[in-house]
């Protein structure tokens, strides 16, 4: 999960890297960000120590000779599930990627990594070990759900230190996103990580109810004020009293009721349909659309004054198309769910499965994606999520061998750069395989030696 409070970030951090020089940059680094530091150069030696004291967060390395980052991490998460693992490497492949997020990882860096990057990776990781701590009022299953915020891409990133910076506000935030882009999940954030946290947290689908109901289920009403209404109802507005209160497509809001709720934002108090005294409203709005009401507001569809005061912060998130690079991440994550729920041994994606959920445009955004894998890992029936498991899910797939091939579209392609890209993932599958030896990848891909370092030097491939 990626989240960032208004808790103190100041913990206990464990590096671990068999490399002196990282283990004293990164540490010099942290401490200067008050952090307490302490280095272990090995796998085996990070473990002892784990197992002595406790730490907030373990930074690791990926390879490391003996215990390399994905066994310590496994042997971590069995000492203690709620450990905060983030993994180093500078071997660029998903398949990596995939089995730290599917053991638990907290996250998943590429080197060389920006400073900045690191030090607010680190300071969501330990504030979210914090917030575990400190909210025992908070129900595990509403803290799991706010633990599926992921995503490394750079836009993602500029979101998450939204977060941080605005959950500890009253501000009203107005989040856009394409449906099924996680709207929900960066509200809930904004939620526990606010100081609010301990209230209610209430979600309403403004399009799920006529203007009628909507108002009523809103203000609540007195008894009388309309057939049907047999005695005083109260409304969500004042339940979510010191609370948050998500309101879903506010853009199908009708206008009658935009200048009922612009006055609830304005002056904090409202009416109960049919009653003549005034309540107070004491509610962190967030409100959530997949429309763009810049437009609307532009086709007299919604209040221009209404749009200025939910408009005070906004987030965009972006659909997953354009942030391709954070499925691997998001994969892994649903494989691990949906693996543990069904008790079944699926552990990875093979290449060519892998490369065409890369490919797909993912209309559906995040949510269409987990569908995907839901569907996969259920019908595995291997250890290994192949083509085959996936086809029928993605629109257009082929069902032979092969990476997916996603057509030609209208502005061409450059059929050079993609066939890069595809010799590129075979190169990093034969690494995975031979375990990092070019010899023998080379070997696999009948490629001479002199051959597959010179291109494993041009496409940037790594052990």
């Amino acid at each position: 999960m990626k989240i960032e409070t208004n808790l103190n970030p100041h913990g206990n951090v464990l590096v671990v890297d068999d490399e002196e020089s990282m283990r004293i940059f990164l540490s010099v680094m942290l401490e200067k960000e008050g952090y307490a530091v302490h280095t272990a150069g090995s796998g085996q030696e990070a473990y002892e120590l784990f197992r002595r004291r406790p730490f907030d967060l373990v930074l690791e390395d990926l390879k490391m000779p003996g215990m390399d980052g994905i066994e310590l991490l496994r042997l971590l998460k069995k000492e203690d599930p709620k450990s905060l693992v983030i993994i180093m490497t500078a071997y660029s492949t998903w398949d990596s990627a995939v089995e730290a997020m599917r053991l638990g990882a907290y996250d998943y860096i590429k080197k060389p990594f920006d400073n900045r990057d690191i030090k607010a990776t680190v300071a969501r990781a330990v504030n979210l070990k914090r917030l575990f701590e400190s909210s025992r009022a908070t129900p595990d299953a509403e803290v799991g759900k706010i633990t599926n915020i992921i995503g490394h891409s750079a836009s993602m990133q500029s979101i998450f230190g939204l977060i941080r910076r605005v959950a500890p506000t009253d501000s009203t935030v107005l989040i856009q996103g394409e449906s099924g882009s996680g709207k929900e999940l960066v509200a809930r954030a904004l939620h526990y990580g606010s100081l609010r946290r301990e209230q209610t947290y209430i979600t309403l689908n403004c399009g799920a109810f006529t203007e009628s109901l909507l108002e009523s289920e809103l203000f609540g009403h007195v008894r009388g004020a309309f057939t049907g209404a047999v005695s005083d109802k109260k409304g969500l507005f004042e339940v979510a009293d010191r609370g948050t209160m998500l309101l879903d497509e506010v853009g199908d809001m009708s206008l009658a009721l935009q200048v009922k709720f612009l006055r609830v934002l304005e002056d904090r108090e409202f009416l109960p349909v049919g009653g003549v005294v005034k309540k107070h409203a004491d509610v962190r709005f967030i409100t959530a659309t997949n429309k763009d009401l810049k437009r609307e507001v532009e086709k007299g569809a919604f209040r221009e004054d209404l749009y200025y005061r939910l408009n005070v912060i906004p987030i965009n998130i972006p659909p997953l198309r354009e942030r391709k690079e954070d499925i691997p991440l998001l994969s892994g994550n649903f494989l691990a769910k949906y693996a543990g729920g069904l008790g079944k041994t699926v552990t990875r994606f093979d290449a060519d499965a892998m490369a065409a959920l890369m490919e797909y445009d993912w209309p559906g955004n995040v949510r269409e994606l987990e569908n995907t894998i839901q569907r996969a890992v259920t019908l595995c029936e291997e250890e290994v999520i192949g083509m085959a498991d996936i086809v029928g899910r993605i629109p257009s797939l082929p069902k032979s061998g092969g990476f997916f091939y996603a057509g030609i579209p209208e502005e061409g392609i450059d059929i050079e750069k993609k066939l890069a890209d595809i010799e590129k993932r075979y190169m990093l599958e034969a690494l995975r395989k031979c375990g990092g030896n070019m010899t023998n990848a080379a070997k696999l891909l009948n490629m001479s030696f002199r051959s597959f370092r010179y291109k494993a030097g041009k496409y940037g491939v790594r052990k």
